[in-house]
């Protein structure tokens, strides 16, 4: 574990996250059965302000990565293979802190479930929605713990990239009815994220090739873990924009 971010809130142990894990299944599971006898709830004020809100967060999340970056190649900082700066520099903790935001940020995203929830949009509630968010809490949390930098900014800058679009798409949509015909870009959207996984998959399996003192281990899980991803996300484009057309 690295010894910069462990004493760092969620990050020490894994049992906050698994609880965290837990306590959301058991809404995903027991959340429409308590619905169920109610009216779904329309939350559009408190959709707005969090959609806006994380939009910015992606926005900020984005923009240190970048700066850090520019600073990172005065210093001889490469793309293609950067290990992890253990130090406790001004630089180096920087990026150990930024790195601990994307984890954060996928903690609060998990509130996306539970507004589907309360709004009866059940249908939302796919298998996909469950595994990328539950799914991306332990690999945020393990980046954090044990290569909080290095080539794990690249996984961050290019997600938090594509939630400025995505959360700016939610928070269009959380205006009402009237918005619909300005949201025809969903399709593009979904491109940006398959876009964005062929990148990182690209990125990961390079160094599995090369000799490069980041943790083989790593990018292998990324690799791995990528693969997946694209292969639920072209089932979701092809059942949603090809076979939904016919």
């Amino acid at each position: 574990a690295d010894p910069r971010t462990d004493p760092w809130p969620l990050v020490h142990s894994p049992l906050p996250v698994t609880l965290l894990f837990a306590l959301y299944l058991f809404v995903v599971g027991l959340g429409p059965i308590c619905m169920r006898q109610r009216k779904p709830l329309k939350l559009r004020g408190l959709l707005i302000t969090y959609n806006l809100a994380m939009m910015a967060l992606s926005s900020y999340m984005f923009y240190e990565v970048r700066r850090q970056d520019w600073l990172l190649v005065l210093d001889n900082y490469s793309y293609l293979c950067q290990p992890v700066d253990y130090s406790r520099s001004e630089l180096g903790m920087r990026m150990a802190r930024v790195c601990w935001w994307f984890f954060f940020s996928k903690v609060i995203e998990l509130l996306d479930t539970v507004f589907f929830i309360l709004r009866k949009k059940q249908e939302q509630v796919t298998f996909l929605h469950v595994y990328h968010h539950g799914t991306m809490l332990f690999n945020w949390w393990s980046g954090v713990k044990y290569v909080p930098g290095g080539q794990a900014f690249f996984i961050g800058m290019l997600n938090s990239f594509v939630h400025i679009f995505m959360y700016g798409y939610y928070a269009l949509a959380s205006l009402g009815p009237q918005m619909h015909r300005y949201l025809w870009w969903k399709r593009y959207l979904t491109i940006m994220q398959l876009c964005q996984f062929v990148a990182i998959a690209a990125h990961s399996s390079y160094n599995l090739f090369t000799e490069c003192p980041f943790p083989d281990g790593f990018n292998t899980a990324v690799f791995l873990y990528i693969l997946s991803l694209i292969a639920l996300f072209l089932h979701f484009y092809y059942r949603t924009y090809v076979r939904g057309k016919q």
